[in-house]
This record gives structure tokens, C-alpha cells and sequence, in this order.
């Protein structure tokens, strides 16, 4: 599943759980006052649950607000460790974490330096 423009969007991850009463206008005022964000800017915001089974992502697509929201049927999401409460993370950690899936194993792959022939 792609995310913001291009599946390149920046994503930020609040890492203590957020109330999932809140909708759309809740989670763009958390949005505000958590992460100092403009809710409209085009990232991926993404909430937690407290029993970590569910997650709420917020994106403006530039037609509107859209509200995604995914629960597991078994297991839990893999959760960074709430320290500061927001985190920024990668569009490949991202797409890993809404699959369920341990995000923290996803990593860049190194550039390879060409071969020089010689």
C-alpha cells in the first residue's frame, strides 16, 4: 500500500498511544500539539492504540483528509519505544508496519561502488 504523493511521503509516528475515539478532526488537532505539524503538510501521521492491535494513520492527499484505520486479528503492531512521543520513519519501515510486520528489520541497502575496470 502506497502512502502521500509517490509512496515517498515523510511519515512521523506518535509512539505512546493516542485516544482511537478520535476521528479526523481529533487526530489532526493531535497532530498540532503533538508533533508541531501541520496536519495538511502531506505526511503520513500514524497513531497507536494502547493494546497495540490497532492503528490510525492521517494523511492529506490534497483533495481531502483521509483516515486509515487497520486492525490485527491476531498479534500486535510492533511499537518503537515511547520515549520523546514522535518519531520519523521510512516509507519502506512504514509499509512494513501497516503489514504487521517488524518495521525495525527494514533497512536502506547499501550503495555499491561500481567496478573500475583496469
Amino acid at each position: 500500500m502506497m502512502f502521500g504523493q509517490g509512496g515517498s511521503a515523510k511519515v512521523f509516528v506518535a509512539t505512546r498511544p493516542v485516544d482511537f475515539r478520535k476521528g479526523i478532526d481529533g487526530l489532526a488537532l493531535a497532530v498540532q500539539e503533538m508533533f508541531g505539524l501541520d496536519p495538511f503538510c502531506g505526511a503520513v501521521f500514524v497513531f497507536r492504540s494502547k493494546r497495540a492491535d490497532r492503528i490510525k494513520l492521517l494523511i492529506w492527499d490534497q483533495t481531502g483528509m483521509v483516515l486509515v484505520h487497520k486492525r490485527l486479528e491476531c498479534g500486535k503492531f510492533v511499537w518503537p519505544q515511547a520515549q520523546d512521543g514522535v518519531m520519523r520513519i521510512s516509507s519502506a519501515q512504514m509499509a512494513a508496519l501497516f503489514e504487521g510486520l517488524d518495521w525495525r528489520l527494514v533497512r536502506p541497502e547499501r550503495a555499491r561502488r561500481p567496478l573500475v575496470a583496469g
